[in-house]
């Protein structure tokens, strides 16, 4: 935990992929966990919506004392709320999920609050290492278990991957028993949003890219493959799965046939 660091995780209402039902959001989640690893007790949950919705207790049951809710219409825009807030309080860290489960789920909303407030975007973040001196040192999420290292200074932005520590399990009884803190606030209504008509997403079939590579181990690794940005300091970490593509890549060399 770092002292004397104020961190604010901002949390949805998620969908399971399959049900349909509410819960809570999967990256979200990441986010308040990273959150209480870095302020503890002191971290602040901020939610923009219904304060009714049950799925808040969920993540107060994580071990929060008081949960933040901007009240506001389901087709209100959680933009302007969230800077207003956000602007009336000295904050270092701002963590999110990359992406909503729910609504647009365009993944734009970090990258709107730091256009906003003039902060830097550190986006899919796997964990932050450290907190001094004004900097943070922060590990990115890249393929194959690769990590790359960034320093960024405070106060910024943090969209938190599916990479980052999993949410911890929570407890219903203290997920009742905490308060919730719910703020009126001047909302503002999304004019193009509540003209849409939501349905259900269909799978598309995918078009399949082909891959020019002698060996099936290149092949392999250009269908995995994900476009990286340069800068920082990449760290690998040799999981099971690059132990078993070494494996592989071993037995192709020698043209060993089974």
């Amino acid at each position: 935990m770092q002292p004397n660091i104020n961190v604010v995780s901002l949390v949805s209402v998620g969908r399971h992929p399959q049900s349909g039902r509410a819960r809570r959001a999967e990256q979200d989640g990441r986010a308040v966990e990273l959150g209480l690893k870095l302020a503890g007790k002191a971290l602040t949950v901020v939610h923009a919506g219904n304060a009714q919705e049950s799925v808040l207790r969920q993540y107060a049951g994580m071990g929060l004392s008081s949960l933040t809710v901007l009240e506001q219409e389901r087709h209100c825009d959680a933009l302007p709320i969230l800077v207003s807030f956000l602007q009336d309080k000295h904050i270092d860290v701002v963590l999110t999920g990359v992406r909503a489960e729910g609504g647009e789920s365009s993944g734009m909303l970090p990258y709107l609050l730091a256009e906003q407030l003039g902060w830097p975007l550190v986006p899919r973040v796997a964990e932050i290492l450290n907190v001094k001196d004004g900097e943070a040192e922060v590990l990115l999420a890249l393929p194959r278990g690769q990590r790359r290292a960034v320093t960024v200074k405070l106060p910024f932005i943090a969209s938190v991957d599916n990479a980052a520590q999993e949410a911890r399990q929570t407890a219903f009884g203290p997920g009742l028993r905490a308060e919730l803190n719910v703020l009126n606030v001047n909302a503002v209504t999304d004019e193009a949003a509540s003209q849409w008509q939501i349905s259900t997403a269909k799978p598309r079939p995918k078009r399949i890219k082909v891959v020019k590579a002698k060996t099936a181990a290149d092949r392999m690794k250009a269908a995995t493959a994900k476009p990286v940005g340069g800068g920082g300091k990449v760290m690998k970490d040799e999981t099971a799965a690059e132990k078993a593509q070494a494996i592989f890549d071993l037995l192709l060399e020698e043209k060993v046939v089974r």
